[in-house]
């Protein structure tokens, strides 16, 4: 009888250690489901990065390699440019030094005129991530933050979420977790409050797209309004054709379609689940990642010691 965990097709590469999912099988392009010009691609490019001099090891494991070459189709050279690209941009907006010194005291004031929250996981494993654009109130929100520190703040939800959401994910089911779903919530969204907070909403797009490839597994738009098809027109062209692909556009009958992709003990009740935290789920930031070995490692993030090889065990 075959192993489960192995790929039907004979893979180029082997599966990542501390798998204990009997079921796991990973999708194509992933570690231990490469073909033979995918693993030559992944070796080459990094090889590449290594004799140029772009490798830093901390943070371009095999696992996040191949997240650009998918990006880029595994075209080596675009795979390559999108790296140091994304290198470059790291120095000039100053993340290594965001990690280690960012801090959001406004963070209970904003949630309560930008919901933007990560709460729990689905079914697959992928931290959850919500965000409630139709609760935007644009006076309110830059009254007490700007969109600087609010990109600022994706960012560094960014890092933290491949840091130690990602990996906590990883090691509750068992298999390698690479991405989130994500929930964007446009009850009630006013499209003059859109256009408002658009250039935060395009830059923050642009940023997860170029910069962090590849992490969206779900993405759904619930709560669409007859309007959002205008604001669609604008969005859709910042996109490109994976990501687009990957975007689930639901009205208000959105219910049956959230809960068979995440447990309702994981979903807010405001979204149809069950969870009512003490804090309200937008602040109380519940998940794996919180359990101890995962906040010391998101503690040696902020401080410049995590080495980037975080295992499932």
């Amino acid at each position: 009888m075959s192993n489960p965990a192995v790929p039907t097709q004979a893979s180029a590469s082997a599966l990542p250690e501390g798998i204990t999912d009997p079921n796991y099988k990973p999708l194509p392009g992933r570690l231990g489901n490469l073909t033979v010009p995918q693993q030559h691609a992944l070796e080459q490019l990094r090889k590449q990065l290594q004799d140029e001099g772009h490798f830093v090891p901390e943070r371009m494991d095999d696992a996040t390699l191949l997240r650009f070459l998918r990006a880029r189709k595994f075209n080596v050279a675009l795979a390559k440019q999108m790296l140091i690209n994304c290198e470059n941009w790291r120095k000039e907006f100053g993340v290594d030094d965001l990690i280690k010194n960012f801090d959001f005291p406004e963070k209970e004031q904003v949630d309560k005129y930008y919901p933007q929250f990560y709460h729990k996981m689905d079914k697959d494993g992928r931290p959850v991530y919500i965000e409630q654009l139709g609760k935007l109130d644009f006076k309110g929100l830059y009254s007490c933050t700007s969109q600087d520190r609010l990109l600022k703040r994706f960012v560094h939800e960014y890092e933290k979420f491949l840091a130690s959401r990602l990996p906590a994910c990883s090691a509750a089911v068992g298999h390698p977790v690479e991405t989130s779903c994500t929930i964007l919530d446009l009850k009630d969204v006013s499209l003059a409050n859109f256009y408002r907070v658009k250039d935060y909403v395009m830059a923050a797009s642009s940023i997860g797209q170029d910069r962090y490839p590849e992490c969206m597994g779900k993405f759904y738009i619930i709560n669409a309004p007859w309007l959002f098809n205008g604001v669609w027109t604008v969005i859709k062209p910042w996109l490109d054709e994976v990501t687009v692909s990957k975007i689930d556009i639901i009205g208000s009958g959105y219910k049956d379609k959230l809960l068979a992709q995440i447990g309702s003990e994981n979903l807010p009740k405001d979204l149809g689940g069950s969870c009512s935290c003490k804090k309200g789920c937008s602040l109380s930031d519940a998940g794996p990642w919180n359990e101890k070995k995962w906040q010391k490692i998101e503690a040696e993030l902020n401080s410049g010691t995590v080495d980037g090889d975080v295992t499932l065990a």
